[in-house]
């Protein structure tokens, strides 16, 4: 089978095509035949090695070529002997292991959900990262509650734009901030407010009153990635919480360290792969209370990676970056 994985560090143009062998399924594993995958934040400073270089660079072990690519979406081709929920045929989104720009993948029955029948391949591929990164931020870690006040950094973002959607829909207020090209994108998505902190840098005063959680998707500085604490940006938004808020962050890996203020509790995290949490952005998209926006959409071709990763170094965008087999 076909897969496109990176020679080295540095430009887009190190993917190169490869001839692997279909990967074999274990007991509780689903082969997957791979219609459409999409690019995150993390999959670009892999490939870069910007990632390596900064202070949780010693959790990645790398050996090249190395498959980049975790949110995949496509159909079953086969299932292990102890799969209880997928059969051959059924239409399906997650997030895996190992890589998913190939023709197919074996993934954990536990990583995957059903794709609702009016949503796309490109669209179920461009969800699973970032619908389940603010699921579980704004639900597993901060326990947003229906009339609380919740500031989203980077709201035209993938996360962003997600996180809008869901905390308007349990009943938040919402407050995004984003470029100024961007903010009626945001207010379409249900955002109450939206400050475009590249103008505004002093959003502090322009808010009506304090928060109960900050959700930081958008990284807004190089000090975030050198250090891994909040930029200027975090510092300001710090001031904005109330006694007893939340800053939750998927940019700043150390903000965990970062000095406390007042009664502030500061988490820094990954989203994992949950079936029940995928289960419910499912439903979600297949009521229309969820909508994954698409950007760019590009050929599932080493050409096509090479233009998708040089457009992802771009700033800003909106949504997500999709390759594709049905371009």
């Amino acid at each position: 089978m076909k897969a496109m994985g990176i020679t080295g560090f540095g430009i887009p143009e190190s993917f190169e095509e490869y001839e692997l062998a279909v990967p074999a399924i274990k007991e509780t594993q689903v082969l997957v035949e791979v219609y459409a995958s999409s690019i995150n934040p993390g999959d670009n400073h892999l490939r870069s090695g910007e990632l390596l270089l900064s202070p949780v660079g010693g959790q990645f072990s790398i050996q090249f070529p190395f498959f980049l690519g975790g949110d995949v979406a496509g159909v079953v081709r086969g299932v292990g002997t102890g799969v209880q929920h997928f059969k051959a045929g059924d239409r399906v989104m997650g997030m895996v292991r190992g890589g998913s720009y190939m023709d197919q993948v074996a993934a954990d029955e536990d990583t995957l959900t059903m794709i609702p029948d009016n949503v796309s391949f490109e669209e179920a591929a461009a969800a699973p990262t970032v619908a389940l990164t603010a699921w579980q931020a704004l639900f597993e870690h901060g326990k947003l509650q229906p009339g609380q006040r919740i500031l989203i950094h980077g709201g035209a973002g993938g996360v962003g734009h997600a996180a809008i959607q869901l905390a308007r829909h349990y009943g938040a207020y919402v407050i995004a901030t984003a470029r100024e090209h961007n903010h009626g994108f945001v207010l379409g998505l249900g955002a109450d407010e939206v400050i475009d902190y590249y103008s505004q840098p002093d959003f502090v005063t322009r808010l009506s009153a304090p928060v109960d959680m900050v959700l930081d998707t958008a990284m807004l500085g190089k000090k975030e990635l050198e250090t891994g604490l909040p930029g200027e940006f975090g510092d300001y938004s710090y001031d904005i919480l109330k006694d007893g808020g939340k800053y939750i962050s998927i940019t700043s890996f150390g903000i965990g360290t970062y000095p406390g203020v007042r009664n502030i509790d500061s988490l820094f995290f990954r989203a994992r792969p949950n079936r029940d949490d995928l289960n419910v952005i499912s439903t979600h998209m297949q009521e229309g209370k969820l909508n994954i926006h698409v950007d760019h959409r590009y050929p599932f071709t080493t050409q096509g990676l090479f233009e998708a990763y040089r457009t992802s170094e771009k700033q800003p965008r909106r949504g997500k970056i999709v390759i594709s087999k049905e371009i």
